[in-house]
């Protein structure tokens, strides 16, 4: 490998081979060349002088690119396009004046750019997939083990690890939704000519408006899909782009969102992602566990969604029917986006696959505040054994508040229970208290809850993948 010159690191370090050659220039030149055979078979089809002799020697040849000669002749004519047919036409000197027959340069780029994106999204789909398995068996495995749930980063009530997990879990479901509603909604171009009237089509076939139709069915049908779009320019609507990027930067929404909370419980030294026997954590401090993995997550979601801004911007500034100020954007921003979130999800399925969780640790901070959750119950014993409510309140809220100077003043312990037992008003015992503090008792109905999501909405999905679940993930670097 060359050291003297950038190299994008998704090449390196981060993206999938199977992501990367999606977006690979052999990828879209074998594809060029699939849609020319497509182009070609329908227009015999509708009675053109194209011989079978003309579509095997294009067949002959759709996978041997001659880059070398496409890439001479770029450099002459400046086009990539018709470098392509050029070369493509030295291989195949019998169908060399049908090639593109009728086609502009957006019925290769356009067609491929689309065909692109379904086969990425549709990889992006499989790995979703299997990172909510991941999730789901997670929260299957804590659905009742309490600990600290938080609103404004401070602690409210008491949740389940379990629960919070059907949180991250819920919120991929989300984007599940989503990549399939686009997926299920992307159409070809078709052949729509230089301006999307089909003028040239309609030399071809002497306007006949039903031939012309046909050979849009017929490549549709050749390359996978039912439809084509009904009106266009020259080139798709860029929206569609800003609609496939935005489902990506849904995904890098969820996962940064995962990742900042896995960061935060490692803060706590509740949870963390995992960590390798060699690992070093930091150059200078031997004893730290960096999470790293969830660091990058983070990172390279904020690329993603940043990334959505790009399309947005192109498709706002279309001139009429075609311009090219897109397509130097979008190729960068719409392969750099799948990649990025390709990576993000390979993380994910290594960081999901090791979670490791500190029970204990977690027991002990519950234990720390839960005093101050469980006052309106202990309240509420105190008036069935006859104290006076409004009385009591007041008594909990001078030991609450005395309590919480202990700790943050004094740096002691939360000793609310030793004052409430104290107290006479009270007339409670330390075991009459204790029995009250059952952590269980205080995480509502969020094991049931979990239960019922997994067992209602992603267990029948999982069910329903299976064939494409079991992907594991070993991270580079």
């Amino acid at each position: 490998m060359a050291h003297d010159a950038y190299i994008s690191p998704f090449s390196t370090r981060y993206a999938s081979r199977e992501m990367q050659f999606i977006f690979s220039e052999d990828h879209k030149f074998r594809t060029w060349r699939r849609l020319w055979i497509a182009l070609a078979k329908a227009e015999q089809k509708q009675g053109l002088a194209i011989t079978d002799e003309m579509i095997a020697e294009l067949e002959a040849h759709a996978e041997d690119i001659n880059y070398e000669d496409a890439e001479r002749r770029e450099r002459e004519v400046r086009h990539d396009v018709m470098s392509h047919v050029y070369a493509y036409g030295l291989q195949c000197p019998k169908a060399a004046g049908i090639i593109h027959l009728g086609a502009t340069s957006c019925y290769v780029g356009d067609n491929t750019d689309v065909l692109v994106m379904r086969e990425a999204l549709t990889v992006v789909r499989r790995k979703l997939l299997n990172v909510m398995r991941l999730l789901a068996d997670f929260a299957e495995k804590y659905k009742a083990l309490p600990c600290l749930a938080y609103t404004h980063l401070q602690p409210a009530q008491l949740t389940t690890v379990g629960k919070r997990a059907a949180l991250w879990l819920h919120e991929l479901y989300l984007d599940y939704e989503e990549i399939e509603h686009r997926i299920g909604s992307l159409a070809l171009l078709g052949s729509k000519g230089t301006t999307g009237t089909q003028a040239s089509f309609v030399e071809l076939f002497d306007g006949d408006d039903e031939k012309i139709r046909a050979v849009e069915r017929d490549i549709a049908a050749a390359l996978g899909f039912e439809r084509v779009v009904p009106v266009s320019g020259q080139t798709y609507s860029r929206k569609v782009d800003y609609q496939v990027l935005s489902v990506l930067s849904g995904i890098a929404q969820t996962a940064s969102k995962f990742a900042y909370d896995l960061r935060l419980l490692a803060s706590f030294k509740e949870m963390e992602e995992p960590f390798e026997k060699q690992q070093i954590g930091s150059s200078a401090m031997p004893y730290k566990r960096n999470p790293m993995r969830c660091e990058r997550i983070d990172a390279l979601s904020r690329y993603v969604m940043s990334d959505a801004l790009n399309p947005a911007l192109t498709a706002s500034c279309q001139f009429f029917e075609r311009t090219l100020d897109d397509s130097a954007n979008k190729r960068i921003a719409m392969a750099e986006g799948f990649l990025a979130v390709d990576a993000i999800l390979n993380i994910m399925m290594n960081v999901c696959d090791g979670l490791m969780v500190y029970e204990k640790v977690i027991r002990q901070r519950v234990m720390n505040e839960l005093p101050f959750m469980a006052t309106e119950n202990i309240m509420m014993d105190a008036v069935r054994r006859g104290g006076n409510r409004q009385e009591l309140h007041e008594r909990l809220r001078e030991h609450s508040q005395a309590a919480a100077r202990n700790v943050k003043e004094q740096g002691g312990a939360n000793d609310l229970i030793d004052r409430i037992c104290a107290d006479p008003a009270f007339g409670v015992t330390r075991e009459d208290v204790m029995a009250i503090l059952q952590p269980e008792h205080f995480t509502g109905r969020a094991p049931q809850q979990v239960e019922d999501f997994l067992r209602d909405v992603i267990r029948p999905l999982l069910r329903e993948n299976a064939a494409l679940l079991g992907e594991k993930q070993e991270l580079r670097v």
